[in-house]
């Protein structure tokens, strides 16, 4: 039985997975500040955002499986508003969870993946990554961020046996949307700044099931070499591919126009 750790796994995409994984023979670790147990799934309090709370979890996984397989960083939370007017509190909250969270994680697993010279390390990222939204900016710059750190270190570890790679999914169809912090500061001057967030929620609770995302992470986990980046949809497929022949000024005036 193969050991995984999921990261926000109380909710969405993370507890679609944490619940397909049990289903198929896995050992699941949730990790959240509100989760609970569940059939075969073991809930561990812990806050991403705190490198100590990370280590300890790590440390309870370890002592009670002996070893860990598969790290899923899926912890995230998402803010929208005018990148004028955004404050600043609130856009070092959207990097201590979805970026420093994710490195928080991943370096209290390395050491121990190291050691055992195996591991597969997931980071759940967005297409936003790649085609950033207007008064998204910043939850686009942390997946970014996200992708970047994936890719850096999918060489670093490669000698030690360790995968690395980054699951970017579109809209999907969770509590996400209604757990965003909205600021609407600034929308006398940014007119169309409600609607361009209102249509992406639309879109959003439009997506993609969750349960759809957990079978791509599910397939990621045990693929012997998975793709560095990944998406799931025909339609954000050929988001990425234009993205990669299309001028990226044509590209970002397309999104635009879109929101």
């Amino acid at each position: 039985m193969k050991t995984i750790i999921i990261t926000g796994g109380s909710s969405g995409i993370g507890k679609a997975a944490a619940e397909l994984f049990a289903r198929n023979e896995y050992k699941v670790y949730e990790l959240s500040r509100h989760g609970e147990s569940g059939d075969g799934i073991v809930h561990i309090d812990c806050d991403v955002t705190n490198p100590d709370d990370c280590r300890n979890a790590v440390g309870k996984v370890m002592a009670d499986s002996g070893s860990i397989d598969v790290l899923v960083s899926n912890a995230g939370m998402g803010i929208s508003g005018a990148v004028e007017f955004t404050e600043l509190s609130d856009v070092k909250r959207q990097f201590d969870v979805n970026f420093f969270g994710a490195l928080n994680i991943t370096q209290a697993v390395l050491p121990l993946m190291r050691e055992q010279k195996k591991g597969k390390i997931i980071f759940v990222s967005s297409v936003m990554a790649a085609f950033s939204l207007p008064f998204q900016s910043f939850y686009g710059a942390t997946k970014s961020a996200v992708n970047s750190l994936a890719l850096s270190l999918r060489n670093e570890v490669r000698p030690f046996g360790i995968d690395v790679c980054s699951l970017m999914p579109g809209d999907v169809k969770t509590g996400f949307t209604a757990a965003r912090k909205k600021s609407l500061a600034g929308s006398e001057v940014y007119t169309h700044m409600e609607k361009a967030v209102s249509t992406m929620e639309h879109d959003e609770q439009h997506g993609i099931t969750p349960e759809r995302m957990a079978r791509k992470l599910l397939s990621l986990a045990e693929a012997k070499h998975p793709a560095a980046l990944s998406t799931v949809g025909l339609k954000y497929h050929l988001f990425l591919l234009l993205g990669k022949v299309v001028p990226t000024t044509l590209a970002n005036r397309i999104v635009g126009m879109m929101y």
